[in-house]
């Protein structure tokens, strides 16, 4: 059994706003333009940048942050473990949070990418998430 078979694998294509528990493989077909941004919970600096990756079945945005931007170069073969999808200003970009990791593969398990279906060119209605807010007018 080879590296990226040990968990159950979702394609780019099939990712939906809000996923999961998303374990995929994909090619790095480019890392954008870092940005220094400041955290609101502690005003710590942190640095961030958006690299599109893309499998057989699409292409997506992955959000990087500080020490994970310098590990990552174009055409790398990335293994994403417990990744999560969330929307940015009004499209899906996938995360590797807190939990997630990442290794790198030595050869992907496809032979093309698909950069023309990118989920990220896609719009997404914000939804709100608050599981206790179901939608019911709050009153002061």
């Amino acid at each position: 059994m080879s590296d990226y078979e040990e968990e159950p694998q979702m394609k780019i294509g099939d990712l939906k706003s809000f996923s999961r528990k998303v374990y995929t493989v994909a090619k790095v077909i480019s890392i954008g333009e870092v940005r220094s941004v400041t955290s609101r919970n502690d005003n710590s600096a942190h640095e961030v940048c958006e690299a599109l990756i893309a499998d057989d079945s699409g292409s997506v945005y992955l959000t990087l942050w500080d020490d994970n931007i310098s590990q990552i170069e174009e055409d790398m073969i990335l293994k994403l473990d417990n990744a999560y999808v969330n929307v940015f200003r009004g499209s899906m970009r996938l995360n590797l949070g807190r939990y997630g990791n990442f290794t790198v593969l030595e050869e992907a398990p496809f032979d093309e990418v698909d950069l023309e279906n990118n989920v990220s060119a896609q719009q997404v209605e914000y939804e709100n998430r608050r599981p206790y807010d179901r939608g019911r007018s709050r009153r002061y």
